[in-house]
């Protein structure tokens, strides 16, 4: 017999899934708003630092701002990966287990 809603939704393996989702989405969630936030304090406030040269034609603010777009997408990557390997598996672990 299939289990209910509520059953699904009150075993421990869901809520621990629940819990691990909400874990690697804060923290990721977290990283993000330091990159993004800190390029923009150091806009705010430590213009003559953007300046500085690191090549003939280049500042180390276009080097900064290039990096927060990289690293924006290398968290991506690491919470598609996750997803794709780690949370799916379990995903359709609980759905074989509890329907």
């Amino acid at each position: 017999m299939a289990k209910t809603a509520h059953d699904i939704v009150s075993s421990e393996r869901f809520k621990a899934l629940v819990r691990k989702r909400w874990s690697v989405s804060i923290v990721l969630t977290t990283l993000l708003f330091v990159l993004y936030y800190g390029y923009i304090l150091v806009v705010a406030y430590a213009k003559p630092v953007l300046a500085v040269k690191v090549g003939t034609f280049t500042t180390l603010g276009i080097v900064l701002g290039a990096l927060t777009i990289v690293g924006s997408w290398l968290l991506t990557v690491v919470y598609v990966v996750w997803a794709n390997t780690s949370y799916d598996r379990e995903v359709n672990s609980i759905k074989k287990e509890l329907i």
